[in-house]
């Protein structure tokens, strides 16, 4: 027979105090701090043998000892422990596990912090279970506490993934609305002001992909009023030269402006990806004969 890792020895130990009866002289509080202490060497042990399910699950037990004694802010970090164990293989418990730390965090009026956890929670759901329904609210969840707490560059960026979530499920007056309400903040300083260029330029890709180009021009006069060096930018001379292109069901021209644009400013993914559907757009047209 084997003989015991001491994880496993530990995690024994831990299982025993939990489920040992309280003396006269020992109260019920202090047999959870004992036991979750316990569970907490375990789960140590446990990763120093890189066996993180293991560990995530005696971080849990731990977490749940210290909700028993009232201990909320231990227990929200024995959970992120667990979390960060679950991450490795095991993305679905990690993501319970944060959704605990989040609820303590956030009954403990720690709301950055609990930002940050539902920030992790949206990029295991994006990159891991892609699942970008899910990744698109917990974006919006953690961009709002984070504008709470004035943290306006990061609430900005979570807002800016949200939209580009929005986009990619097709969702496009919700991405519009939300690359505007980025790029009004973002015009109130001179160090994000560079960066509205962009958002309103994926604006107007998403009423283009709507196949709505009226909205798209109209949506154009409004940023230039907000801004009028938007009218010189390249951004803006692109959409308008692409507009002109769907409006005249001339496909070649239209992949003729994306070539050219693509030589100076290089297309990423998204933008790749929305022009796509854009040309597909035109390519469905009915002549009318």
């Amino acid at each position: 027979m084997p003989s015991k890792s001491p994880a496993q020895t530990l995690l024994e130990r831990a299982d025993k105090k939990a489920n040992s009866s309280t003396g006269w002289f020992s109260s019920t509080s202090t047999k959870f701090e004992e036991a979750g202490d316990l569970y907490q060497q375990a789960a140590n042990a446990f990763k120093l043998e890189k066996q993180f399910r293991e560990a995530g699950d005696a971080y849990a037990r731990e977490a749940e000892c210290r909700e028993k004694c009232k201990e909320i802010n231990e227990a929200a970090n024995a959970w992120w422990n667990a979390a960060k164990a679950y991450k490795r293989g095991h993305p679905g418990l990690a993501v319970q596990a944060l959704g605990q730390t989040v609820t303590h965090l956030t009954s403990s009026g720690r709301f950055r912090q609990a930002a940050d956890r539902e920030k992790e929670i949206a990029q295991i759901y994006q990159h891991e279970l892609s699942d970008l329904r899910r990744a698109c609210d917990s974006l919006e969840r953690a961009a709002d506490w984070y504008a709470q707490e004035d943290a306006t560059a990061t609430a900005n960026a979570c807002f800016k993934d949200a939209a580009d979530l929005h986009a990619e499920l097709e969702e496009y007056p919700a991405a519009i609305q939300r690359y505007e309400q980025v790029a009004d903040q973002s015009l109130t300083s001179a160090l994000t002001k560079y960066s509205v260029k962009d958002y309103w330029l994926k604006a107007c890709l998403c009423a283009l992909a709507m196949k709505d180009s009226i909205t798209a021009k109209r949506n154009i006069q409004k940023y230039m009023a907000q801004d009028p060096t938007f009218a010189s930018t390249r951004e803006c001379k692109f959409v308008n030269a692409i507009i002109d292109a769907i409006q005249a069901d001339d496909q070649q021209a239209f992949t003729g402006c994306v070539v050219e644009y693509d030589q100076v400013t290089k297309l990423d993914n998204w933008k790749t990806s929305i022009l796509l559907k854009i040309k597909r757009t035109i390519e469905s047209e009915p002549t009318i004969l």
